[in-house]
């Protein structure tokens, strides 16, 4: 079971020994604690103790390979006035997919010339995904977008990030209208709030529930749950092991 303290000299050791282990070029955001970083009683999976590297991958340097490098080129054509260097932070090949992450401002720009460019031409959105990563200080909040091109056969993912005290991304409902419940769905779990979208509700939890349950801080099975009358206690509150 993992417990909430303070970082020690042994802390800060088995970090500089996981860094090492991470690939060279990622990004290494913190150590997870756990199975799922929840600190706590929270945490009833029983792998307290295991400790792991955070790491997200680095950008990756040209030339990227396949249909990478002709997108990415097209992409830079065709958006205007050195628009590509303010749109694009990074790029980044991993594991045999290209994501592009996008500056938020820039995201429907970017968007719509993916959608509308002939020689791109992505009419897909297959989705929206959202990450939290907790130890990514300012950019704690990532939304995913799954773009896909009918007409070339090809796809990639646009990846934004936002920080927790200002969660606000653009929507791309009226890009990719297919992104609506996706959107909703996004805020209900995460608490991304898509600037823009016609009608940001909750679509899974109810209207008045208290926090985004798939964000890596919000308690596991610590919540007690009315059911049909009975209430029922928090998995860690039901048997005690002596």
């Amino acid at each position: 079971m993992s417990e909430d303290r303070e970082p020690t000299d042994q802390d800060e050791a088995t970090r500089a020994e996981q860094d090492e282990r991470a690939a060279p070029g990622d990004e290494v955001i913190g150590v997870r604690r756990g199975m799922f970083g929840v600190t706590g009683t929270g945490d009833t999976s029983g792998y307290g103790r295991l400790v792991r590297t955070v790491a997200l991958p680095g950008g990756t340097a040209p030339p990227y390979g396949g249909y990478f490098d002709d997108l990415v080129d097209r992409l830079r054509e065709a958006l205007p006035d050195n628009g590509f260097d303010a749109a694009v932070e990074k790029i980044v090949v991993f594991r045999g997919e290209l994501t592009l992450h996008i500056r938020r401002a820039h995201l429907p720009a970017v968007a719509r010339v993916m959608r509308d460019d002939a020689a791109l031409r992505f009419e897909l959105c297959l989705g929206v995904s959202g990450v939290h990563y907790p130890d990514e200080t300012g950019r704690e909040l990532h939304a995913v977008y799954h773009l896909t091109s009918i007409t070339h056969g090809r796809r990639l993912r646009l990846e934004v990030a936002a920080p927790d005290d200002d969660p606000h991304i653009p929507s791309l409902y009226a890009v990719y209208p297919t992104t609506d419940w996706h959107e909703r769905e996004t805020y209900d779990f995460f608490g991304i709030l898509f600037d823009g979208h016609p009608s940001l509700t909750r679509i899974t939890m109810p209207d008045d529930w208290r926090g985004h349950p798939q964000r890596k801080d919000y308690p596991l099975g610590g919540i007690p749950v009315e059911y049909k009358g009975a209430r029922i206690p928090p998995p860690d509150q039901r048997r005690a092991y002596s």
